[in-house]
Parts: C-alpha cells; sequence; structure tokens
C-alpha cells in the first residue's frame, strides 16, 4: 500500500497541473470555507489547512513554545502512543505534515480516495486530541535543543538572529520563533497547551483542496475534521516598527569567510506597487546568475559564489533583505559593490532589455511551481491569506506583463535606499567595522 501511495504522488507530480486550474469556493454546511480544485483523474487529494499567526502567538516568556507544541502534534493523539500513532498512519498510507512559521501553523495532509475516512478520523484526533504526554515533550524538546545549539555556531543564523533583533526590537519578528536553549529549556506541557489553545480556531483558518474529492464531500470532510473548533483563539499581535539603521554590524566570529545579511524596509503584498519591486527585485538580486549583483559580485569581480535578494512581505511587518558570503579579507569590497549597485539602481534604473528579459523569466518560470496537487494547495491557501483574488492564478502573469519601465524606475527610486542599507556580518571582515 504504502508502495502505491508513493507511486500515485509520482503521477500527481507529473500531470500538467498549470494546465487548467480552475478554482472553487465551497463553503460547508457548518459554515467553514475553503478553495477546492477538483480533479478525479487519480484517486488522491491533497489537503492544506494553515492558521494564521504562527509563532507570534507565543505568551510573553514562553518563545519556542508553538513551535515545540507543532513538533508533539503526531506525538500521540486519543488512546494512540507515538507509535501506536505512527503504525496507524503509515497502515493508511497517508502523509500529515505540521510546520510552524512566524505567521502561520500548518497542516498538509495527503491521502488516497479509498482511506480517506479513516484517514481523516485520525486527522481529526491529532487535531482534537493531542496527548502532549511528558516523555514526548522531553523527547521533542531535546531534539529542538540540539538543533539551537548546532545554530549557534552557524553564520547564516547568527546574522539572521541579529539582523531581525535589530529590525524589529521587541516585536515576535525580533527573535527566532524556535525559541533559546533558554526559554526552550523552561517550557513545560502547560506551556504546550496554552500553545495549542491560542493557535487552534476558526478566526484564523484558510483551507486548500486538491484532488478526487467533490465540493460536497470536501464540505462533510471540513465539518467532521473542524467543525468542533473553538471560534476564536489569541489576538494576533500588531505591526511591528521596523527600524533599520543604515551602516554596518560587525559580529565577531572565528571563520575564515565572513557571512552578511543586508536589508532596509520593504513593501507590503497589497501595495498597488508591488509586482513593480517585484520585477524589480528580479533584475537587481533575484534573478540568479543574470542579476545585476551576481554578474557584478561574482561574475566580475570573483568576491563570492553566490549572492541574492529577495522581498519578505510578512503579516505584520515588510523588509527587503539580500545575502551574501565572501572572504574575510574581501567583504569589504563585496559590502562596497553591493551598495554602489544599489545606489546605481536607485539613480539610473533597469532598461528595457532588463525588463522583458525578467518579464519573460518570472512568466515562464511561474507554471513550475504547479508541480503537484500539494504545492497547489499550499499556494491557494497563500492566496487567501494574502486577500488574493480566486482568478489570482490566471490573472498573475498579466500583471507581471503590465509593469512598465517607468512605473519599475519610479519604484527603484522610491523603494532602494542605499543610505539606509544596513549589513549584518559575522566574522572576521577585514576593512569592516561596527559604524552605528
Amino acid at each position: 500500500m504504502k508502495r502505491i501511495f508513493a507511486t500515485l504522488i509520482a503521477v500527481v507530480i507529473a500531470l500538467p497541473a498549470w494546465a487548467e486550474i480552475e478554482i472553487e469556493e465551497v463553503t460547508s454546511p457548518g459554515g467553514i470555507t475553503a478553495w477546492l480544485v477538483e480533479d478525479h483523474s487519480i484517486p488522491f487529494t491533497a489537503l492544506e489547512l494553515r492558521f494564521r499567526g504562527g509563532t507570534s502567538l507565543d505568551e510573553p516568556g514562553k518563545r519556542g513554545a508553538i513551535y515545540l507544541m507543532s513538533g508533539l502534534i503526531e506525538e500521540g493523539a486519543g488512546d494512540m502512543d507515538a507509535r501506536t500513532y505512527a503504525r496507524e498512519l503509515e497502515s493508511l498510507a497517508a502523509s500529515f505534515r505540521y510546520n510552524a512559521s512566524d505567521d502561520s501553523v500548518s497542516i498538509s495532509a495527503q491521502f488516497l480516495t479509498e482511506n480517506r475516512g479513516e484517514v481523516i478520523d485520525l486527522l481529526r484526533t491529532t487535531i482534537h486530541e493531542p496527548r502532549f504526554d511528558e516523555d514526548a515533550v522531553e523527547r521533542v524538546k531535546a531534539q529542538i535543543l540540539s538543533g539551537l545549539r548546532s545554530d549557534q555556531t552557524d553564520p547564516n543564523d547568527i546574522a539572521g538572529r541579529n539582523f531581525a533583533q535589530m529590525a524589529y526590537g521587541d516585536h515576535p519578528y525580533g527573535s527566532e520563533g524556535k525559541g533559546t536553549i533558554e526559554s526552550v529549556s523552561a517550557l513545560n506541557r502547560d506551556d504546550v497547551v496554552t500553545a495549542y489553545d491560542n493557535v487552534f480556531a476558526k478566526d484564523r483558518l484558510y483551507v486548500g483542496a486538491v484532488g478526487d474529492i467533490t465540493p460536497d464531500e470536501l464540505g462533510a470532510l471540513l465539518d467532521t475534521l473542524l467543525a468542533d473548533l473553538p471560534e476564536a483563539g489569541k489576538p494576533i499581535p500588531g505591526r511591528a516598527d521596523v527600524d533599520i539603521p543604515g551602516g554596518v554590524s560587525v559580529v565577531e566570529f572565528d571563520t575564515p569567510q565572513s557571512v552578511a545579511l543586508f536589508g532596509h524596509a520593504g513593501i507590503d503584498r497589497d501595495d498597488p506597487d508591488f509586482f513593480a519591486a517585484f520585477v524589480l527585485n528580479h533584475i537587481l538580486g533575484g534573478g540568479g546568475f543574470e542579476s545585476r549583483l551576481m554578474q557584478e559580485v561574482r561574475e566580475k569581480r570573483g568576491l563570492t559564489y553566490g549572492v541574492a535578494t529577495y522581498l519578505v512581505p510578512k503579516d505584520l511587518a515588510s523588509v527587503y533583505l539580500g545575502s551574501v558570503s565572501s572572504a574575510n579579507d574581501r567583504i569589504a569590497e563585496a559590502v562596497e559593490v553591493i551598495r554602489d549597485q544599489w545606489a546605481r539602481a536607485a539613480t539610473e534604473g533597469v532598461t528595457q532589455k532588463e525588463l522583458d528579459d525578467a518579464k519573460t523569466y518570472l512568466t515562464g518560470a511561474y507554471p513550475l511551481r504547479f508541480d503537484g496537487n500539494g504545492p497547489i494547495a499550499g499556494i491557494m491557501v497563500g492566496m487567501q491569506m494574502e486577500n488574493l483574488p480566486i482568478d489570482y492564478i490566471a490573472t498573475r502573469n498579466d500583471k507581471v506583463n503590465a509593469v512598465t519601465l517607468d512605473e519599475v524606475n519610479r519604484v527603484a527610486s522610491e523603494l532602494l535606499d542605499p543610505e539606509g542599507l544596513h549589513f549584518t556580518v559575522v566574522g572576521k571582515p577585514e576593512g569592516l567595522e561596527t559604524t552605528n
């Protein structure tokens, strides 16, 4: 059975999902809303549940509780301990995956049509009757603590933590959602139960389903699975006050290569200029080997193996980030080149050829994201959380193609702030020191 499930997943991934994705909004008899792509070509369904708030809902002084809780959901439920639960899931040839991020806790489920009823019963038990046994709490805590200790010696993690603390301050975004060694060590079962109560509620629920299921069947499934959830969870925090002063912060770390995370304030996903900023980012640093930064920093000067930039529009704050690594005696030059290219793009803009090439790539690559039922279900839930229209998949490339040269260059002048660009550098960089 497990082999059959794996084969079906491979077939589903191979389907031409982009060809015709018709999304239907479904409302269950109990009032739960979901987006559905119905496809009966294979007896298989992917279900994505997402609860807004994520690790930002941690109680004060309990950082890491929601992350710990998400790792414990499958460590036994109802009358099943962790081992019994794992055997039951395997016998049904189903897959469940829980994940916690800054803005959401997600549950991804994939199952065969013939086992749908039993799978949903099991999933319901994990959601509504998690055991949070003391031995499981200690076991998963130990796993998380091991990861946190490893992160303390990873320059990229060190840079990320330091940049976030500077940018977001006391807001939950300003600290690691997995918690710290101190905060996780102090967590107990009661903290995990509180975290569970904070997250799982109808007022922050988003659902996507793709595969061999009808609207009526999905509606009944949703009520079976979710109708008993409480109406409201813990209030979501307010927006973060992003504070990123221009300059450099050096974090001393004994390594032959320095890592730099750089950025400044970004642009919200619902901003009318978002698509222009999206195209601009591709040209500047998001387009791989064709981007300006890769050409200037790597190809022309050989300062790095890779440099990249990315827009980060979170629910409660938006930043524009980039990363680069270089030898300690060359990182200062890499920083200077990046800042110069930032200034050049802000003042001179981009060319028509760069814009046309970016559009060609971005519109051509978009269909590749729809490579299976699971990814499509996840994309639909993301669309809902970002308040995008139900026809967004069909119109997204039109929005990219509609960006004009005047628009992208205006946004470059308004968004890019070379003087406000901050570099957090971890290593032993020569020629760089903390400037603020």
